[in-house]
């Protein structure tokens, strides 16, 4: 297993993050898709710059408050950094006060120096950390069925594939390879969903390469990878968001109504890009509430 002395620095380097354990979603010398380069994790401005050991930072309910749902938090940064407090610790915080167990992901990004086949990688993290939360579900006290996910920006991107690709890229041969990594309902926050025209050029250079084939750019633009697989969604987004095009969600969103899956589109008039947990402009500043109620309506928070 992973060096406990290791973990606990990762933890210190954290500062203020709060969460109550940080979980590795590898064995040492188990993790795929690696070259076995040593990476070392870096923090910048609030921002994960490097990740050498990818996990979950861990932010539990108390007993009394736990609702006994669960949801897998994945930051954004455009697959080049991830914004870990903005669009992960402070989320898991709200998740917290509704009675939800969160956990911010840390995963390796695509552009880094150790990975074989980058646009796999996250992904591959992504499903892992679904797979840890499910096997420890019952000690955690977590219904197995009401484990979702949630990501802004390029964070949203990957929330988004966990409920969409279904190929298994965690697949190592241990004993978390048969527990599911798909969620049971998705969070979209100013999501990167197309990779061609509409998308965002910097996710799509980080994930993809500067030259990726037409396969692959139809592969990871989402709105075609839309099925039956794929679980009730909430989306938010911005018109005025000059960063991520709102045609995003939009495409998205038809993909679900074709396939007929249970969703909820807000396009609010303002609010930019990733729009955050609080401080947002006028009617923005609503969408935390209607997601409670959203996830009341889905049965994942019980009136």
């Amino acid at each position: 297993m992973i060096n406990k002395k290791i973990v606990l620095l990762i933890l210190f380097a954290f500062v203020g993050m709060q969460a109550q354990e940080y979980i590795p979603l590898w064995e040492k010398n188990k993790m795929p898709n690696s070259k076995g380069l040593f990476i070392k994790d870096s923090i910048s401005n609030e921002r994960v710059m490097q990740v050498g050991i990818p996990g979950i930072h861990a932010f539990f309910t108390s007993a009394q408050e736990n609702k006994g749902a669960a949801v897998l938090i994945i930051p954004g940064g455009g697959y080049h950094h991830l914004s870990y407090n903005i669009s992960g610790f402070q989320l898991a915080k709200w998740f917290n006060t509704i009675g939800i167990n969160a956990f911010v992901l840390t995963h390796r990004l695509p552009i880094s120096k150790d990975v074989k086949e980058r646009e796999k990688v996250p992904l591959q993290d992504a499903e892992r950390a679904m797979r840890v939360i499910r096997k420890n579900a019952a000690s955690w006290k977590i219904d197995t069925n009401k484990i979702g996910v949630m990501g802004c920006s390029a964070g949203g991107h990957l929330a988004a594939s966990l409920g969409t690709i279904k190929d298994d890229f965690a697949k190592i041969g241990d004993e978390y390879d048969s527990y599911s990594f798909k969620p049971d309902y998705m969070i979209l926050i100013s999501p990167v969903i197309d990779m061609g025209k509409d998308g965002h050029k910097g996710s799509k250079e980080n994930l993809l390469g500067s030259d990726p084939s037409p396969e692959l750019i139809k592969k990871y633009s989402l709105q075609f990878q839309v099925s039956d697989y794929t679980p009730p969604t909430f989306m938010a987004h911005a018109f005025n968001d000059k960063v991520v095009s709102p045609k995003n969600s939009l495409l998205f969103y038809d993909a679900l109504l074709t396939n007929k899956i249970p969703s909820s589109l807000h396009i609010f008039n303002q609010g930019g890009h990733a729009i955050a947990l609080r401080n947002n402009p006028g009617s923005t500043n609503l969408w935390t509430g209607i997601c409670e109620q959203w996830l009341m309506e889905i049965n994942i928070l019980k009136n």
